[in-house]
């Protein structure tokens, strides 16, 4: 069974290990302070699970998920995620991250410019329009008439097949929202966001309303 590797156990991290674990999967699992902080999560998680540092995870897992955000200076470990993927789970807020004028003026997506801090690998935005204790608790069968439906986006098609097997596995369908320059339209504020109830028909119709940021004005 595949290993999971999550920089950073808060809230989404956390969450993401749970549903994962009901599902089968081992996970290695680091924050920024330490494999000693997280003895408690461990106990909870059960013996599939093991903490480790950042750059352990990354190597320990074939595919990774960064539960944290993006910061100027890169602090995820690049060589040991070369050719992985990476589920990054960031959502771009400027009062909690600073600024990026490329992302303020749409020229970028926050998660392109996770791909550039992680040339070598595999970038998929997943898990960002949900709230993270949502992950394990609305799940639902394959084929039930009230599934919910969640975005990804990425510039590599076996990443989106990864995160379609995973979303199904936790219990959603999933709306494929490719390449990662089109990942803006599930961002905060956008109607994919703001309504976290969606079914595949209904993300696949907010994610077509969204609305960019306009380029400024060239003299």
């Amino acid at each position: 069974m595949t290993t999971i590797g999550i920089i950073g156990a808060g809230e989404v991290g956390s969450q993401i290990a749970r549903a994962a674990i009901a599902c089968g999967y081992n996970i290695v699992i680091a924050n920024s302070r330490g494999p000693d902080t997280l003895v408690d999560l461990i106990n909870e998680l059960g013996p599939l699970a093991r903490a480790e540092t950042a750059a352990g995870a990354a190597m320990a897992g074939e595919v990774i998920v960064v539960a944290v955000p993006l910061k100027r200076i890169n602090d995820i470990p690049v060589e040991e995620l070369a050719g992985k993927i990476v589920l990054d789970t960031n959502n771009y807020m400027a009062w909690r991250d600073g600024a990026f004028d490329l992302v303020d003026t749409g020229q970028k997506t926050i998660h392109e410019l996770r791909q550039e801090h992680l040339p070598k690998a595999k970038v998929v935005k997943a898990f960002t329009h949900i709230q993270a204790p949502r992950i394990t608790t609305w799940g639902k069968p394959a084929g039930s008439p009230d599934r919910l439906a969640l975005a990804a986006s990425s510039d590599f098609p076996e990443a989106i097949e990864f995160v379609t097997r995973l979303y199904n596995e936790f219990g959603f369908d999933t709306v494929d929202n490719s390449p990662l320059n089109e990942s803006w339209r599930s961002a905060p504020g956008q109607p994919a966001w703001k309504q976290e109830r969606q079914s595949r028909a209904e993300l696949k119709a907010n994610l077509l309303c969204a609305q960019r940021p306009s380029l400024p004005a060239r003299g």
